[in-house]
C-alpha cells in the first residue's frame, strides 16, 4: 500500500485522498476520465464534468483526441466563475496526440485554449508511437505512415515536453501506455523526469511488474479502465476478454460491504497505490464515495491480487506498423523493445 497517500482538506463535500508526486506536488487520488468511448457526445461528457466537480472531484483527465476539450473548458469556466472554487484547487491533465509529436507546443496551446486555462497540471505523451487513427475507426484501421517505436524520435518529443515545463505552460509531464524497456531509456536520458505513467489497470489486468517499476522510480501509476471498461469501443472487444465486475471475488466483497462491484474496484485501486480515472455519466458520485471510504482489508486486497488474469482490454491494434503483426508487439512482451 502506498504510504504517501494523505487526506486533502479541499474536498467539498467529500474528503478526497491524494498522492504526493516526486516534485512534492499533490494530485487527487481519483480522477474523472473523459474518454467517451465513441459512445458519448462531447456535451454528455461535459455534463459529467460539471456534476463531478459539483460533488467533489478535483481531478479531470482530458486529451485532445477525445474531441471534447472545448465543451469541458466551458464546464470548467462555469465551475470557476463565482470564485468559490479556485483554479489551483483543480488538477487538469491533457495529452499530446500521436500526430503532434513534432509540434508539442502547438498541441499544448490548443488544449489550453480549448480548456480555457493558462496552464496544465499534467501533460502526457498519449502513446509512444507516431501512428494514429481517425475517431471511431474499426480494429483494422492502420496509419499509412505507421512506424515502430524509435527512442530517438520519442526523445525529440520529450525534449519539447520539457520545454513546456520551462515555459510554465505545464507544471508536470508524464507518459502513457509505456513499457519497462521504454521507460528505462527515458529515465536514463530525461532532464525532466516523468511524474506519472497512465496505464491500463484493473483487477483482471494488474501489470505487477510495470506497476512496481513505476513505484520504484517514483512514477505514480494512473490507471485507466479501472472498472474493466464495460463501455469501451467495439474495436477493443475480443472473445477472450473477461469482465471484472462479474468476477465472483469482486461480487462477494461487494456484497460483504453492501456496495457495488465498481466501488470495490475503486477501493482496490486506491488501496494498491494507483490513481483510478473512471468515466461515468451517472455514477461519478458513487465512485468518489468509494475513493473516500478507505481501503479494503489486507485479506480482501490479497484475494483481488490473486484474480489477475493478465487480460489487456485496450490492445492498440490500430497502432501496429506491419501487416499480420500481433498487437502484443506494441507492449514489448520479451522485455525488450520490439524491433522494426
Amino acid at each position: 500500500m502506498n504510504r504517501r497517500m494523505q487526506t486533502s482538506e479541499e474536498a467539498n463535500p467529500l474528503r478526497i485522498p491524494y498522492r504526493v508526486l516526486n516534485t512534492g506536488a499533490k494530485i487527487p487520488a481519483i480522477g474523472l476520465g473523459t474518454f467517451g468511448s465513441d459512445r458519448f457526445s462531447p456535451d454528455q461528457v461535459a455534463r459529467a464534468v460539471r456534476g463531478a466537480i459539483a460533488c467533489g472531484y478535483r481531478h479531470i483527465d482530458c486529451a485532445s483526441v477525445y474531441g471534447n476539450e472545448i465543451q469541458i473548458g466551458q464546464a470548467l469556466r462555469e465551475a470557476l466563475a463565482d470564485g468559490t472554487l479556485k483554479r489551483e484547487q483543480l488538477w487538469i491533465t491533457s495529452k499530446v496526440w500521436n500526430d503532434m509529436h513534432s509540434r508539442v507546443a502547438q498541441a499544448c496551446r490548443k488544449s489550453l485554449q480549448d480548456l480555457g486555462l493558462e496552464y496544465l497540471d499534467l501533460y502526457l505523451v498519449h502513446w509512444p508511437f507516431l501512428n494514429f487513427h481517425p475517431p471511431q475507426c474499426d480494429v483494422t484501421s492502420r496509419s499509412p505512415d505507421a512506424r515502430p517505436y524509435l527512442h530517438e524520435d520519442y526523445m525529440k518529443t520529450w525534449r519539447q515536453m520539457e520545454a513546456l515545463v520551462q515555459e510554465g505552460l505545464v507544471r508536470h509531464i508524464g507518459t502513457s501506455n509505456m513499457t519497462i524497456p521504454k521507460l528505462t531509456l527515458l529515465l536514463r536520458d530525461a532532464a525532466v523526469r516523468p511524474v506519472c505513467n497512465e496505464m491500463e489497470l484493473h483487477p483482471h489486468f494488474q501489470q505487477p511488474q510495470l506497476f512496481q517499476f513505476c513505484l520504484d522510480n517514483e512514477i505514480v501509476p494512473i490507471g485507466y479502465c479501472p472498472l474493466g471498461s464495460p463501455a469501451r469501443p467495439e474495436r477493443d472487444r475480443t472473445e477472450e476478454d473477461t469482465v471484472d465486475l462479474e468476477d465472483p471475488v469482486i461480487v462477494r466483497i461487494a456484497e460483504r460491504h453492501g456496495i457495488s462491484p465498481a466501488a470495490v474496484c475503486i477501493r482496490w485501486a486506491i488501496g494498491r497505490g494507483q490513481i483510478p480515472i473512471p468515466f461515468s455519466l451517472h455514477h461519478y458520485r458513487e465512485n468518489l464515495l468509494a475513493a473516500a471510504a478507505g481501503p479494503l482489508s489486507d485479506e480482501e486486497m490479497e484475494q483481488i491480487r490473486r484474480i489477475d488474469k493478465n487480460c489487456r482490454l485496450i490492445k492498440g491494434q490500430v497502432f501496429l506498423w506491419k501487416e499480420n503483426q500481433s498487437w502484443e508487439d506494441l507492449w514489448d512482451p520479451n522485455g525488450q523493445i520490439t524491433p522494426p
